[in-house]
């Protein structure tokens, strides 16, 4: 899988009025008792979206790099990428398997109530793979409307632009829904989240084909529910949707953060990233502190002959911490090229 190398943009600034910043105040005082007091909140490193990937590209070499689990590729236009080596370095290798159906839109049998207070995403990997699905307009937020509750983000298009894969990941769903979504593709990301893109005139992919931000996925178009050419974007975790604003400047295209905490309370449609500036705000202490534990943690790759005892005596540490780290049992059969946190 190929994932483009980018660098990191400028913080971005945000104008509020007093009014808003009050009304900011009091939607964040009645969420804070919902975290705990340790809780970070973002990353704020915004960054500008990456170069689209070029289908028409010949291959003219590859070679190694650092990583098992990247090659570089070279390109007949001098231009290059990494490819990723999938079989060993998924970050979880149970995304792409637990409740993962090609048919069914709504796979994920966890209710709103046992999902966790807040869980902190990481967004991008080392390679910032990231593209925006869309540059453009809102037409419509996330959120009431009228009589029902608007799950996306609605962006003003022409039939026919192209829409892109916003991070690496997996084809689940390719499907036309007559009453609502239209030509719908659903993408499955390595860090668990689902991007849907809605009312497309024509789609490119295929279930469980592998994608890399950037690439074509499809067209925009007005099939389904629509009331003219548009994307209807969703973010969802575990099949609950949140507002994508939280993630995405749709104007600029650049991603708000690397790091997200994703809050329960997000999930109500209530909840929307316009009401949160307070919560935008975050000192600049908590930004070292959430980049040293991101530089902190360590990661091994399952080689033959490994078992947890092994690799917590190589690595300084217990069977127990593996365990809470990587979220297995003692007894879990370990595959060849699993990633295994280990610090």
């Amino acid at each position: 899988m190929l994932a483009a190398s980018l660098s990191s943009g400028m913080a971005m600034a945000q104008d509020i009025s007093i009014e808003e910043a009050q009304k900011a105040a009091a939607v964040a005082s009645a969420e804070k008792d919902t975290l705990p007091d340790d809780a970070i909140i973002v990353r704020r490193i915004p960054l500008e979206s990456g170069p689209e990937l070029n289908t028409d590209q010949l291959v003219v070499d590859t070679i190694p790099s650092s990583s098992e689990g990247l090659k570089i590729v070279l390109f007949n236009d001098n231009t290059w990428r990494y490819i990723r080596n999938r079989d060993i370095s998924a970050i979880d290798e149970t995304v792409f398997t637990q409740d993962w159906d090609t048919v069914n839109l709504r796979v994920y049998k966890t209710e709103l109530k046992d999902l966790p207070i807040s869980m902190v995403i990481d967004l991008v990997d080392s390679l910032k793979s990231y593209h925006y699905p869309y540059k453009g307009r809102i037409t419509s937020k996330y959120g009431p409307r009228r009589r029902r509750v608007h799950q996306g983000t609605d962006i003003g298009l022409k039939i026919g632009d192209p829409i892109y894969a916003t991070f690496d990941g997996r084809v689940r769903i390719t499907k036309y829904y007559r009453g609502g979504y239209g030509n719908l593709i659903v993408l499955r990301h390595d860090n668990g989240l689902e991007t849907y893109y809605g009312h497309l005139s024509e789609i490119l992919v295929k279930p469980e084909q592998w994608v890399t931000a950037g690439q074509v996925i499809g067209y925009g178009g007005n099939t389904g529910r629509s009331t003219g050419p548009h994307l209807h974007f969703e973010m969802r975790y575990k099949g609950q949707s949140f507002d994508s604003e939280r993630l995405i400047d749709f104007s600029t295209g650049t991603l708000r953060r690397e790091t997200f905490l994703l809050k329960r309370t997000y999930f109500s449609p209530y909840s929307r990233f316009t009401q949160d500036f307070e919560m935008e705000i975050q000192s600049e202490e908590e930004d070292k502190k959430i980049a040293a534990e991101a530089a902190a943690r360590k990661y091994h790759i399952v080689k033959k002959g490994d078992t947890l005892g092994r690799i917590a005596i190589n690595n300084h540490t217990t069977v127990t911490k593996l365990c809470q780290l990587n979220g297995i049992k003692k007894t879990s059969v370990l595959s060849i090229g699993q990633r295994i946190r280990v610090r």
